[in-house]
């Protein structure tokens, strides 16, 4: 107990020492310490010196971060963009944590946005709602501050108001423990003046996950990625091209998503259809498929319904027979359609058999996060 008790206070007593002799890191819009990449440059705006970005980034050279505070004051006149932070970025970027704001959502429930990076794609279909995406008030043509808190496996987000924070993230996706740091924004002129980091004594890492509801299939296999346009998608894959495979075995992540980014490179094509929904059934170079393979056991012949959230193409197929085929892509069933995945979004109901069954989907990316969810309900009487 002793030893317990010296070895928080030792603790206590480091913490305290790191609090003090931390000293923050304060970067004007002309530092040298900023790298720059896209369109981005030291400008001087409403009479303060800034970063200025649009379609472009300001990485904090030669700093890393775990834990901390960021502050940074903000000026956008753009009536529509996407600007915010990157924090714990690894891989050059290729993964890490974004949260960003919305200036076009201004007000409405996705105005600001946290997601994880991984392997290039930004899963944002993947995660939405309480923790991923939140209503607020994004001020035009005028400085406000920002606040981004890091501690641990969580994080909170203050807009303009400071003691009440906009976005609480109680389970931070990525799963890097410390990188990089800067300021992005994916499009919309937007300005960033004295830019502030306090790092923090690395609080403990604890997941906040949500339950995996019943049903949910948990265990796949997954191939590696193909061409999209080089495969025919309705075709179910031959025994032998099955048994040539080289099948990864991967796990389901609470409440049940497979993101299929933390182990594949996420494509980037120009697709067709943002900008001219009247395009969006031409073939979409650039788009990338994998194969999911997860076995149904059967205690007798039934029918069951499968609920089904993917993005952003799928084929079912069950026992080499294809049952259904969708698309649930940005702009594709609509206009203003989002794509957000959710196992409530499309259902296929399967014929199962007694015994073995495999369930195949062919799952194809075009943007926002590649991934899915499955879950089994009962049978159909």
């Amino acid at each position: 107990m002793l030893c317990k008790s010296i070895a928080a206070a030792a603790s206590l007593c480091c913490a305290a020492a790191f609090a003090q002799s931390a000293a923050p890191l304060m970067l004007g819009g002309d530092s040298p310490r900023w790298e720059l990449e896209g369109n981005a440059k030291p400008d001087r705006k409403l009479g303060r010196d800034c970063l200025f970005l649009d379609g472009g980034a300001g990485i904090v050279r030669d700093f890393e971060l775990r834990d901390g505070v960021v502050d940074v004051d903000v000026w956008t006149p753009a009536p529509r963009g996407f600007f915010g932070l990157a924090f714990r970025l690894v891989d050059d970027g290729a993964n890490g944590e974004w949260v960003y704001l919305r200036q076009h959502k201004s007000g409405q429930p996705d105005a600001m946005q946290y997601t994880p990076v991984l392997n290039t794609g930004l899963n944002w279909q993947l995660f939405s709602g309480p923790g991923f995406t939140g209503a607020v008030d994004i001020p035009r043509d005028a400085w406000f501050h920002l606040r981004l808190v890091l501690a641990g496996a969580q994080a909170k987000l203050y807009v303009v108001d400071m003691e009440r924070p906009a976005l609480v993230i109680d389970d931070l996706k990525s799963g890097v423990q410390r990188g990089r740091l800067g300021l992005i924004s994916l499009t919309g002129a937007s300005c960033f003046a004295d830019f502030r980091v306090q790092a923090t004594a690395d609080a403990a890492w604890q997941r906040q996950q949500p339950p995996t509801p019943p049903g949910t299939i948990v265990r796949w296999s997954l191939s590696p990625a193909y061409d999209a346009l080089a495969r025919n998608l309705e075709q179910p894959l031959a025994p032998a091209e099955i048994a040539q495979i080289a099948w990864q075995d991967v796990e389901a992540e609470p409440p049940g998503l497979v993101l299929v980014n933390r182990y594949r490179e996420s494509p980037h094509p120009r697709v067709s259809f943002a900008n001219d929904w009247t395009r969006r059934f031409e073939p979409q170079p650039g788009m990338k498929v994998v194969y999911a393979r997860a076995v149904i056991d059967a205690e007798r012949d039934e029918t069951r319904k499968l609920a089904i959230g993917y993005s952003d193409d799928v084929s079912v197929f069950l026992n080499g027979r294809i049952l259904w085929r969708g698309r649930s892509a940005q702009n594709f069933r609509d206009p203003a359609f989002l794509g957000i995945v959710d196992a409530g979004n499309d259902a296929v109901w399967l014929p199962l058999k007694r015994g073995r069954n495999e369930l195949v989907l062919a799952l194809s990316e075009l943007g926002g996060g590649w991934g899915f969810v499955c879950r089994l309900g009962d049978a159909v009487p």
